[in-house]
């Protein structure tokens, strides 16, 4: 279970983003745009998709933390940033 209908929400915006992001890279090769720009755009539809997954992954440990055992269980936004420090 990915968690709560608000984080499945921002996983799923995070996800379209870069789909979006994708198609546009797509685009920049078939227009032979300049490879400099084409792997910058690469660089960020990476960066969302590890944003997404990171996103996931803490609202699962939030999930497992919340239950009996976590008197002060961490949010799901601290956890991410966690996640996001180790990338």
């Amino acid at each position: 279970m990915i968690g709560d209908e608000e984080s499945i929400g921002q996983v799923l915006n995070r996800l379209r983003r870069a789909q979006g992001q994708l198609g546009g890279v797509i685009n920049m090769i078939e227009e032979g745009r300049d490879c400099k720009d084409v792997v910058t755009q690469l660089a960020a539809v990476s960066r969302a998709l590890d944003r997404a997954g990171f996103k996931i992954v803490a609202s699962g440990l939030r999930e497992c933390m919340t239950g009996d055992a976590a008197d002060e269980a961490m949010t799901v936004e601290q956890m991410e940033k966690l996640f996001l420090a180790l990338a």
